[in-house]
């Protein structure tokens, strides 16, 4: 497994040990001198006191300080993130392939490991664990079998989930809308929108009765029109009203003054996990920023940090959920929906006003 990540300290070294970080897998191993033994990076052995423990660049450095293997996470061996995502790869299949969610320890005993064991691989490799990721797959089937033919209810029994009162408590969030106005393209939403241009080029705000759904940048404001259509094809889009102006203005505030804050209603709709994320990016001062891996470790998910990156490119109301403060691990600037250059002058601007 390749890595990006610098394990040039001990320290870091440590905190990778901590962390079982699979990324630091074929960097380096780690000695226990209370047991003798060396074992991965991964190993998921009781971890030992830091007093006790030295890094090694490799199996025969560790065999060389008198260290043997351990027996449990077998460091001569393959890799076992090869392994891993054989198993990780079946469990999915699994998952995808069942009408009703299999339970965790199914999951893991099918994969002969310990639940905690198996979750920890599973959430590594995917950024979720198997529950969030079961639901996912049953929110893009519903999604799929509400295009068909049969009824609500039926579409919800066919997607997996076992009663109808259980699929509409949760439906908003995992549709964005109500599953009526789902099958119908948003038929039965009426959308208020307005364009205009601002010193990073076109916005456009849209506004559900809610609050504002969507806030979108770009060099077109023709094609950020049609990205809001293409949401929400059979929606009621209205445009050009006067009353809308003041809310339009404001979006526009919060472009040039980042740190005033928007006070608009937000009708912010995703996922559980999405839900986290943003809250967690909204709650980053205006003039600082965070990694994607801090973002993780705040919402108690350490490993998912990728989950993360693909929660913040999922983000629809740019500024107002401020995932251009996220940045990298060595703090460059990268991966922003609505272009690169337009996080650098959001992050500047926000420098600047300190």
């Amino acid at each position: 497994m390749s890595s990006t990540k610098p394990f040039f300290t001990d320290e870091q070294r440590w905190q990778a040990v901590l962390d079982r970080d699979p990324q630091a897998e074929d960097r380096f191993l780690y000695s226990v001198k209370t047991t003798g033994i060396f074992c991965r990076v991964t190993c998921g052995a009781r971890l030992p006191l830091r007093e006790n423990v030295a890094f090694h660049p490799s199996t025969a450095a560790a065999r060389s300080a008198g260290f043997r293997p351990c027996r449990r996470c077998k460091p001569e061996g393959e890799p076992l993130s090869a392994e891993w995502s054989e198993v990780v790869a079946k469990a999915c299949r699994t998952i995808e392939e069942s009408t009703v969610a299999p339970s965790n320890s199914a999951l893991a005993a099918a994969a002969a490991m310990s639940s905690s064991h198996f979750q920890r691989v599973f959430k590594q490799a995917t950024g979720m664990t198997p529950k969030v990721y079961a639901r996912s797959v049953r929110s893009a089937r519903v999604r799929e079998e509400l295009h068909r033919e049969s009824s609500i209810t039926e579409a919800a029994y066919n997607a997996g989930f076992r009663s109808s009162s259980r699929f509409y408590a949760g439906s908003t969030e995992v549709l964005g809308m109500t599953p009526t106005s789902y099958r119908q393209g948003g038929g039965g939403l009426v959308i208020r929108f307005g364009v205009g241009e601002c010193s990073l080029g076109s916005i456009l705000a849209a506004a559900t009765e809610r609050g504002i759904c969507a806030i979108f940048m770009g060099d077109d404001p023709e094609a950020l029109a049609r990205q809001l259509q293409s949401r929400f094809p059979n929606a009621d889009i209205i445009g050009g009203e006067q009353e809308f102006e003041r809310w339009m203005a404001e979006v526009i505030s919060l472009v040039e003054s980042p740190r005033a804050g928007i006070h608009l209603p937000l009708d912010v709709r995703g996922t559980v996990f999405q839900h986290q994320v943003w809250q967690a990016l909204r709650d980053i001062p205006a003039g600082s920023t965070a990694t994607y891996s801090e973002i993780a470790q705040r919402i108690g998910k350490p490993t998912a940090a990728r989950a993360v990156a693909a929660a913040c490119a999922a983000n629809n109301l740019a500024v107002a959920i401020p995932c251009h403060r996220v940045v990298r691990a060595d703090q460059t600037i990268s991966g922003y929906r609505w272009g690169v250059e337009r996080k650098i002058q959001l992050l500047g601007r926000e420098a600047d006003s300190e």
